[in-house]
């Protein structure tokens, strides 16, 4: 079992980070409720406590017992977690006069401290407080300043245990990597944790898990369930078996090219082609949810039914990744918010679940995809919605419609590819709008439909900009779109952020 450091969440929105900066130093963590410290701890080697949107001193703050975590473990507390551990200690933390939000230097530091060790006088770091701690315990020595806050990073002596007001696992800390990496030597990590790691640790695992029986999974063409299908297929070979539906609501020829990539993989795959029911069933409808609903329960029927054709299936394989866990639970550990990748799958199939990714984060997805030898045009694919072209048609869906967003889409992706920006955009799309406008074609007035361009940036959805794509390259798309799309005259470009906008349209 991996050496692993905990993550004590108390409700900052930098918590997911914290762990991405310490899996980045190749050493496993794992968030949980700041009050739900695992009773199953023999390879803790350490303890970070996050930052919160609450005071210390607020009724609802969060309070942990700390009494059988100090002293036991090294410990590392973050912003309202080193204010936390003063506090509880006798310190004290008082509103700051303004709030210290933004970029700060150290101009006093102990580079001697272990937690400190090659840090530089005067680097920045990034703050973000409505408190500080004004007055620490005898037993708590200060071993950084900023002009601003005297009490910027302490040590309690004879005691593993720091804190520090800034945030170092944001990425306007400049040092916040090493501090890390100075308390994981602290805390004696290995830092082996790496994907091969990864790979070989869950296919062992899988076999014990799974012996002999057979596993069914969903495939949609993306990330998480391509992976997941290698790493099951690695451990249980032709006892797995994979679904692929074909809803009419793909992108151009991704059916085919899609089963012939899992071909490549040596993968097992029932390729269904579903077109006709999808575009039946959607007919006339406008509204987005009930768009949604359609297709995720067609999928669903198609599903069971490949499912009671097979032979003796026991487990149900999803691509469940890491933030879906987080999300699903509250930090007060109540289930808000439930994750499936194939949800509402009938009771009676009585499947077990079986999920390789649930511990890692989309980027070390990639990074055991690429390990496991795929194809990069596969881990490196941008997301997809589950519901397909099926959101991006505004109002009804018709083969029509889908032909023209296909025809327009492809053109784009192909050029996003060609000018070597496909990489550095996090997701790209083409929307169909019910719009319709005069244009001119020749010396014939058309009366035609408009397509708008989507491309973002951002690292995790939760926020994301518009992407500041080349003039030239969409002067160049706009033209190839309406010259060689029949039914389109107009091409607009989308540049909304989210928030307020969403990525998706629909």
């Amino acid at each position: 079992m991996h050496e692993k450091i905990i993550i004590l969440d108390f409700g900052s929105q930098t918590t997911q980070l914290i762990a991405r900066r310490v899996r980045e130093l190749n050493t496993y963590c794992e968030i949980v409720p700041y009050n739900k410290f695992p009773k199953e701890n023999a390879n803790v080697k350490g303890v970070i406590l996050s930052g919160s949107p609450f005071s210390v001193y607020d009724e609802k703050a969060f309070k942990a017992d700390l009494s059988e975590i100090r002293g036991k473990y090294p410990v590392l507390g973050i912003c309202y977690g080193a204010q936390f551990i003063s506090h509880t200690s006798g310190g004290k933390v008082e509103p700051a006069g303004t709030r210290e939000y933004g970029r700060a230097h150290l101009t006093e530091i102990n580079n001697q401290d272990a937690l400190l060790k090659h840090i530089e006088k005067d680097v920045q770091v990034w703050m973000s407080h409505g408190d500080t701690i004004t007055k620490i315990p005898s037993n708590f020595e200060i071993i950084a300043s900023t002009p601003q806050v005297k009490i910027a990073a302490y040590c309690v002596k004879d005691e593993k245990t720091w804190g520090v007001q800034f945030h170092p696992e944001v990425f306007h800390t400049e040092c916040g990597l090493q501090i890390l990496d100075n308390f994981l030597n602290i805390c004696g990590c290995k830092k082996d944790w790496t994907p091969a790691s990864f790979i070989e640790e869950t296919v062992s695992k899988l076999k014990e898990q799974l012996g002999n029986d057979n596993v069914i999974l969903a495939l949609s063409g993306g990330v998480d369930s391509s992976v997941t299908a290698v790493l099951l297929n690695r451990a249980i070979g032709k006892n797995l078996t994979c679904v692929f539906v074909d809803n009419g609501l793909l992108r151009k020829n991704e059916f085919e090219k899609v089963l012939e990539d899992y071909e490549h993989l040596g993968l097992h795959v029932i390729g269904v082609d579903a077109k006709a029911k999808f575009y039946s069933e959607l007919a006339g409808v406008t509204d987005p949810e009930k768009k949604r609903k359609i297709i995720g329960s067609g999928f669903i029927d198609i599903f069971n039914q490949e499912a009671k054709k097979l032979q003796d299936i026991k487990w149900l394989g999803q691509g469940t990744i890491y933030p879906d866990i987080i999300e699903s639970l509250s930090i007060t550990g109540h289930v808000i918010k439930s994750h499936h990748n194939v949800g509402g799958l009938p009771k009676e199939m009585n499947l077990k679940l079986v999920e390789p990714l649930r511990l890692l984060f989309k980027d070390e997805v990639r990074s055991v995809g690429i390990e496991l030898g795929m194809m990069p045009h596969l881990i490196k694919r941008h997301p997809f919605p589950g519901p397909g072209l099926g959101i991006r048609i505004l109002g009804d869906i018709t083969p029509e419609k889908v032909r023209i967003l296909q025809e327009a889409d492809d053109i784009y992706i192909q050029g996003l590819r060609d000018w070597d920006l496909y990489d550095k955009v996090w997701q790209a799309g083409t929307i169909l709008l019910p719009v319709r406008s005069v244009g001119v074609m020749g010396d014939e007035r058309t009366y035609e439909n408009t397509i708008a361009l989507r491309a973002v940036t951002s690292t995790d959805a939760m926020t994301a900009d518009w992407a500041h794509l080349p003039y030239d390259f969409l002067a160049k798309m706009s033209n190839e779109i309406i010259n060689k799309v029949k039914g389109v005259n107009r091409v607009v470009y989308d540049i909304s952020s989210k928030p307020p906008a969403t990525i998706e349209w629909e």
